[in-house]
Order: C-alpha cells, then structure tokens, then sequence
C-alpha cells in the first residue's frame, strides 16, 4: 500500500470516529449566503460566455470521444484502443469541443502514477472539466476491482445493507469517498437508489440495497452523507427507479408498468429521502414508464418525468444527467443527436457519454441557431453546472 493511500486511510479512520458518534441524515449544510454568492457568479460568467462554451458544459464524455480517430461498435471494444492518457487528437478537438466533464472507465485506468498524470492532463482540457467515476462499491467500482490499487473492497451494497445498520454504508461510503477524491476526482456516480424489487433484474440487484423502499432509503442517505463528508459529490440513481425492470437498459428498451401512485409508495421512497438530504446530482434511466407519460419514451427524454415529476413535484433543483447516452435503450430507438436534443428539451443538465459527441455537440448548438432549443434553456442548465463547479472549489 503506498504511503498516499495509507494517508488517506488514516484520515477517513481519524474523521469517521468523530462522525459515527452522531451521524446527521443531511447531506450539505444550508448555506444561504453561499448558495446566493455562487449563483450571482454563475449567472456572470454565463453573461461572458459563448454559446459554444455554455453548451460545452453539458456535455460529461469519454475520453474515446475527443479522439475522432477512434470508432467502436460495443463496449468490449473499447479497452483495446486502451486510451489513458490526453493524446495530440484528443487537445485538437478539444479546442473547438468543450467539455464540462469527463468519466473514466476501467480500461481508462492503470495504475497510481497513471491515473494521476491522467487526470492532471484532462484539468487542463478546454471547459474546466469535473471528473467522474462509477465506484459504487461491490461489482461496479472501476478502482477497487483493479488489482494494481490496494483500497478497500466491499462485496455489495445488499450485503452492507443486511448488517441492519445504515452507518455501515457512511463507513463505506466514506472510505470510498477519501480514496476517490484522494486521486482527483470530484463526482461518484453512486449511491444506486433502486429499489431492488424483481428478482430476474440482472441489471441491478445486489447493486441496491433493498428490495424494501424504506430500508433502501435509510442506506442511500447514509452512504451519501459519507462521500459529502470525504468532499465527493454524489449522484443518486437510477430515477425513476431501475429496481422493478427485467431488460438490461445497455442493451435495449426496458420500461416499468407502474403507476406514479405505485412508483410513490415505492422507486420514490430512496429518491425523496436523498432529496430531502441535500442530493446535488440525480442520474437518470433509460427505462420507460408509460402508465406514467402516456407514451413508451425512455424516462432520460420525458419531460414528465424529469420536469413535471422530479422538479415539479419532488422539489428537485440540482443537476440532472443522463446515464450513459451510448446504451442501447437508447441508439436502437433514436439518434445520437436526436436523442441529445429530446434529453435537453426534457430537462437534463448533463448529456453523459453521446455516441459520436463531436456531431451531436454541432447538432445541439445549431438546434439553438435555429431556435429549436431556447438559449435561455441552455443557460438554466449551465448555471446549475457552474453552481456545482464553484461549490467543488470552496
């Protein structure tokens, strides 16, 4: 174990004695004043900015996405171009494609000194990219399942959630939160806020921590009050719940048959606590709910769900973004820059992982030339994405 890594397990076992003895289910303080500092300059450099670059902001790419010279059909293909470090490509496009964030992968990272110089690169791209990443803990953790890190690893959030004690996901979350910020990153896209309620879900399971909505929220609040007290944002997902689905949404089209009334009593139970707590991000599914949106869209292009239901009704004012746009829930059905736009005009914040990002960024700009898209919509998106940017810099 290095010495940097021991440091950090030293800090997350100093700092969790302190917080264990009385861990509050709230995740940000309420600062008023601060809030109001934040979105004053956010709304100034939104006034400086051109449409290039607010546009720029939301969009969260691979790396594989800069570089225009690689072409992949399926996600197996992509650990052979192993990308994982800024190439020549990569900072020419950049110049003209900002980026408001970027995620890495599994086969994006290869070691300690590797994913430092790494992330050191993509500080410097063009928009002051935020850095994202899946570890959730168990199965989808990009660093503690590669065996060049020596962090801890937990077997699952269900198998955390049977200790019957919701510190347990803070201790972990905690523990996952300190090594993830230790090596530069600002985002986990975690806590998984399903419910875990069909058994025959491949694409969750163990994933959630429950198949009981009041259990599952307990813990989802708990694991994300401990990465906001590592200094990592975290992301509640998959809304409006991927819990109670068969079909794998990487793949094709999958949708629930549940009513809002249903989805209240249950996929909105963990949704509400984390709101409740202070959540800053919530990722979307891909998953349809047509007993909820009169139509088989996915939830990521309904502007029911996302503006009627997740900001309307649930109160929420953070940032939205998508789960990955190169699934195939979503590219069997739609275009790349069809759906980007469908996303957008539904109410995301953040275009996450588009296929063929350097068309869909020309698409989306040019759909607000045309007056397709309100720049105004645009503008609301960025401000919540700034906001974000400046409460990681405090």
């Amino acid at each position: 174990m290095t010495k940097r890594i021991s440091a950090v397990s030293t800090l997350a076992s100093a700092v969790l004695t302190i917080a264990l003895s009385g861990v509050l289910f709230t995740a940000c303080s309420d600062d008023s004043s601060s809030a109001s500092s934040d979105g004053s300059s956010a709304e100034k450099s939104i006034e400086e900015m051109t449409l290039r670059e607010k546009v720029g902001q939301m969009f969260f790419v691979r790396p594989e996405a800069l570089d225009t010279s690689i072409h992949w059909e399926a996600y197996t293909d992509l650990p052979d171009f192993k990308l994982q470090q800024v190439n020549k490509t990569m900072t020419a496009v950049n110049k003209d494609y900002p980026i408001g964030g970027m995620i890495l992968y599994a086969h994006n990272i290869v070691d300690e000194s590797q994913l430092a110089f790494f992330i050191q690169e993509i500080r410097q791209l063009n928009g002051s990219p935020l850095l994202a990443i899946d570890e959730e803990g168990g199965r989808v953790a990009r660093i503690a399942n590669n065996e060049n890190f020596d962090v801890p690893k937990y077997e699952s959030m269900e198998a955390i959630a049977k200790s019957g004690d919701p510190n347990e996901a803070y201790k972990a979350a905690f523990t996952i939160g300190s090594y993830v910020r230790e090596y530069g990153f600002d985002i986990d896209f975690a806590p998984v806020a399903d419910v875990n309620t069909n058994p025959e879900n491949i694409v969750i399971g163990p994933r959630a921590f429950s198949d009981n909505p009041e259990t599952a929220a307990d813990f989802v609040v708990s694991y994300l009050n401990g990465l906001d007290s590592a200094g990592v944002i975290g992301t509640l997902k998959h809304f409006p719940g991927h819990g109670d689905v068969q079909t794998d949404t990487h793949y094709g089209y999958a949708e629930t048959d549940k009513t809002w009334e249903e989805m209240l009593k249950c996929e909105m139970v963990p949704f509400k606590a984390g709101i409740k707590a202070g959540a800053q991000m919530i990722m979307t599914a891909h998953i349809a709910a047509p007993k909820v949106t009169g139509e088989d869209v996915p939830a990521t292009l309904s502007s029911v769900i996302l503006r009627d239901k997740l900001r309307g009704e649930l109160g929420f004012e953070g940032v939205i973004v998508t789960d990955a746009m190169d699934m195939g829930a979503i590219t069997n059905q739609f275009g790349n820059s069809e759906a980007a736009i469908k996303a957008i005009k539904a109410g995301v914040d953040v275009v996450l992982c588009s296929r063929d990002f350097v068309k869909v960024f020309d698409a989306v700009v040019q759909a607000v030339e045309k007056g397709d898209i309100k720049e105004s919509r645009i503008d609301e998106s960025v401000k919540r994405i700034l906001e974000l940017k400046n409460f990681k810099t405090k």
